[in-house]
C-alpha cells in the first residue's frame, strides 16, 4: 500500500502525542535525503526517521541508530545551528495532504523567541524535507528544485514555500452531499479510481476498501451505481473521515502466507481470507512491512540463479520424461508381434507364396485376426520377424520402464526443492538447498567442501491450539532429519499426497493421540508448505513415524508408507502460531 494521507494522518497522531512539548536533542542526517531527529520528551527518547528518498520516502519512529558520515552535510549542519534544542509545538497534516508540518520554538542569537517549521513532502520521486521561517520563507531544503526542473514551483533557499498543486482533489474533510453529486457521480471512470483521483491523500488500496466496505464492485463504472449504491458510498467516505477524526486508528499488517502483502492505519476487510497482524503502532508496520519486505526481495534475489538451474533442469527432465513414456507407450504392440509369431507357427501351413496377409481364428480369444505378410518371405521367416521384432520391444520395455521410474524419481525431486526455494526465508536455507543440489551433480562443486552449514538452518515450529508443538521441513535434508532422527515411532507425520511438500512431525509428548483441532492445524501445514497452496483444498495423508520407511538409495526427503489415513483440507495456517 502506497504510504497516503490515512497513514500520515495516523503518524502525525502518534507524532503529536509523542512529540509535543518535547525538545530536539539531536539531529542526524546518515543519507542525503534522509534525517534522524532524537527527541526528549517527559525523560523519555524518541527517534524520528524521515526520509525523502524518490524510491522510499517515509516518516516513522525507529528504535534503530544508523551509522552517519565523519562530516556533517550542510543542511543537518543548519537544521542544529536553528533547531537544536528547539521544542516541539505542533505537528499538523494540512487536509489529508501527504505533508507534514513541524511547527519548532527556538531562542536566535539573541535569546528572542522564535519559531521554525520543517516541512516533510511525501510524494515519491518529488519527495522533499523543507526548512521554513516563521514568514514561510524557504531557507533550505534537503533537496534543491530549481525552474530548470520544476516549472510549477521552485524550492531554494530565499524563496516563498508554495506547497504542491492539488490537482483539482479535495480533502476528505471537505466532502459533502452536494460534491458528491456534482464532482464524483460525475467522473467518466471505474468507482475506485474516481475515488482516488477526487480525494486528496487515498490510495487506490484504500479506494478499492472503501467500495468493499459499500458493497461495491470498485472496477464497476461511476454511471453504473444505483442511489443506494450511492449512498452507501458516501457512508463509507463519512465514516472513513469520522475514523481519521477521532484517531480510532488500527495499524495492521496483511499476509499473504508469510509474505506482507498490504499494510494500513486501519482494518482491511478486502482480505477476508488472509492473515492480519495487528501492531500498537503505525512505526512499528512500517519497520516490519519493508523490514521483511526487504528479506523476502532479497532471498528471491539471492535464489535467482538457483531458481534458474532449477527451472531448468524440471524443464527438460520433464521433456525426457514424455519421451520416455511416448516410447514406452510404442513398446504396448510388443504382445501383438508375439500373437503374429505364434499364429503363423499355428497356421503357417495354409499360406501360399507371394500372399500378403493370412486370416486365421486367434486361438486367445476367438476371435478373427489379419496378420500383415512380407511377400518376399515365408511363413517361418515372418514369423522369426515378428518374434525378433517382439523380442526388440521387449528388452526396449524392460529398460525404458526403469528409466521411467528413474525420470520420475528425478522429476519429483527437482519439484521438491524447487518447493523449497519457495519457502526459502533466509540464506542458511538457500545453502542447504544449494548443497543438495551440488550432491547430485545439479551443481558442480568446487574442493572437497562438504555441507559445512547443514546444521544453522532450522526448521518451521508452530504450537497448536491444543499445545502440541509441530515442525515443518524447510528442505529434503530437513525433511529427512525431521522424519527419522528427531521424531519418535508414535509422533504424527503428515505429508501433501503425490506432491512435493515440507514433511510435518507433531511431537505427542505425553499424550496418546491428537485432538481433532491438532490434526487439522497439522494438515493445514502440509498443504502450505506444498505445491498445492494455491489450491482451494489439498489433500493430506498422515501417519504414525513408525509406519514410515526410506527406500535403500532414495533421494532425500522421500519415503515410502502402507498404512495412512487422509483428509481435504484448505491449506490455509491463519491463526496457528509460529515459535
Amino acid at each position: 500500500m502506497a504510504f497516503d494521507g490515512t497513514v500520515i494522518a495516523n503518524i502525525v497522531y502518534d507524532m503529536n502525542c509523542l512529540l509535543t512539548g518535547g525538545r530536539i536533542y539531536k539531529i542526524y542526517q546518515p543519507e542525503a535525503d534522509e534525517l534522524l531527529l532524537v527527541i526528549k520528551n517527559q525523560k523519555e527518547t524518541h527517534r524520528l526517521l524521515l526520509s525523502a528518498s524518490a524510491s522510499l520516502p517515509l516518516v516513522y519512529f525507529t528504535s534503530e541508530n544508523k551509522q552517519n558520515p565523519l562530516t556533517a552535510p550542510n543542511f543537518c549542519m543548519l537544521l542544529r545551528k536553528h533547531i537544536s534544542n528547539g521544542r516541539i509545538v505542533a505537528v499538523t497534516q494540512p487536509g489529508m495532504e501527504r505533508i507534514i508540518e513541524i511547527s519548532i520554538e527556538h531562542l536566535n542569537e539573541l535569546g528572542d523567541l522564535c519559531r521554525k517549521k520543517l516541512v516533510i513532502e511525501i510524494m515519491g520521486k518529488h519527495s522533499n524535507i523543507i526548512f521554513l521561517d516563521d514568514s514561510g520563507m524557504i531557507i533550505d531544503s534537503i533537496k534543491h528544485i530549481s525552474n530548470q526542473v520544476s516549472s510549477v514551483r521552485e524550492v531554494l533557499p530565499g524563496r516563498t514555500y508554495l506547497a504542491p498543486p492539488a490537482k483539482g482533489k479535495i480533502s476528505l474533510y471537505d466532502i459533502s452531499p452536494a460534491w458528491m453529486e456534482d464532482t464524483l457521480l460525475t467522473k467518466a471512470s471505474s468507482v475506485q479510481k474516481a475515488i482516488y483521483g477526487s480525494i486528496s491523500g487515498i490510495s487506490p488500496v484504500m479506494a478499492n476498501e472503501i467500495c468493499f466496505r459499500a458493497s461495491i464492485d470498485g472496477d464497476a463504472a461511476v454511471a453504473s451505481l444505483s442511489s443506494l449504491e450511492q449512498n452507501a458510498l458516501y457512508g463509507e467516505l463519512v465514516r472513513l473521515k469520522s475514523q481519521i477524526q477521532n484517531h480510532t486508528f488500527s495499524p495492521c499488517i496483511i499476509y499473504q502466507g508469510n509474505t506482507p502483502l498490504e499494510f494500513a492505519c486501519m482494518d482491511l476487510t478486502m482480505y477476508p481470507d488472509m492473515e492480519t497482524k495487528h501492531f500498537p503502532s503505525i512505526s512499528n508496520v512500517l519497520q516490519t512491512y519493508y523490514a521483511e519486505k526487504e528479506v523476502v526481495t532479497r532471498i528471491r534475489q539471492k535464489s535467482t540463479d538457483l531458481r534458474k538451474i532449477v527451472s531448468n533442469a524440471i524443464e527438460r527432465t520433464a521433456k525426457k520424461y514424455d519421451l520416455q513414456r511416448k516410447q514406452l507407450k510404442d513398446t504396448e504392440k510388443k504382445d501383438k508381434y508375439k500373437i503374429y509369431g505364434e499364429l503363423l507357427h499355428t497356421y503357417g501351413y495354409d499360406v501360399k507364396p507371394g500372399q500378403k496377409e493370412l486370416i486365421c481364428t486367434n486361438y486367445y480369444d476367438g476371435n478373427e485376426i489379419i496378420i500383415p505378410l512380407d511377400s518376399q518371405l515365408s511363413a517361418m521367416e515372418n514369423a522369426k520377424k515378428y518374434f525378433d521384432r517382439y523380442g526388440k520391444l521387449k528388452r526396449t520395455y524392460e529398460a525404458l520402464h526403469v528409466l521411467v521410474e528413474e525420470t520420475h524419481a528425478e522429476l519429483n525431486h527437482l519439484e521438491s526443492i524447487s518447493n523449497s526455494l519457495e519457502i526459502a526465508r533466509d540464506e542458511n536455507d538457500l545453502m542447504m538447498i544449494k548443497e543438495e543440489l551440488m550432491d547430485y551433480n545439479y551443481i558442480k562443486r568446487h574442493g572437497q567442501n562438504k555441507r559445512k552449514n547443514k546444521g544453522k538452518s532450522k526448521p518451521f515450529h508452530y504450537i497448536s491450539s491444543d499445545g502440541f508443538h509441530m515442525y515443518v521441513g524447510k528442505n529434503n535434508f530437513q525433511n529427512d532429519e525431521l522424519t527419522f532422527k528427531f521424531a519418535n515411532g508414535k509422533d504424527m507425520w503428515f505429508h501433501a499426497k503425490k506432491m512435493a511438500g515440507s514433511h510435518v512431525i507433531v511431537k505427542l509428548e505425553t499424550a496418546s493421540e491428537l485432538p481433532d483441532q491438532t490434526y487439522e492445524e497439522a494438515a493445514r501445514l502440509a498443504a502450505y508448505y506444498s505445491k498445492g497452496k494455491n489450491a482451494p483444498k489439498v489433500e493430506i495423508d498422515y501417519t504414525e513415524r513408525r509406519n514410515l520407511k526410506k527406500p535403500p538409495q532414495a533421494k532425500p526427503g522421500f519415503v515410502i508408507y502402507h498404512t495412512n489415513y487422509s483428509m481435504n483440507i484448505e491449506p490455509d495456517i491463519t491463526g496457528i502460531q509460529e515459535i
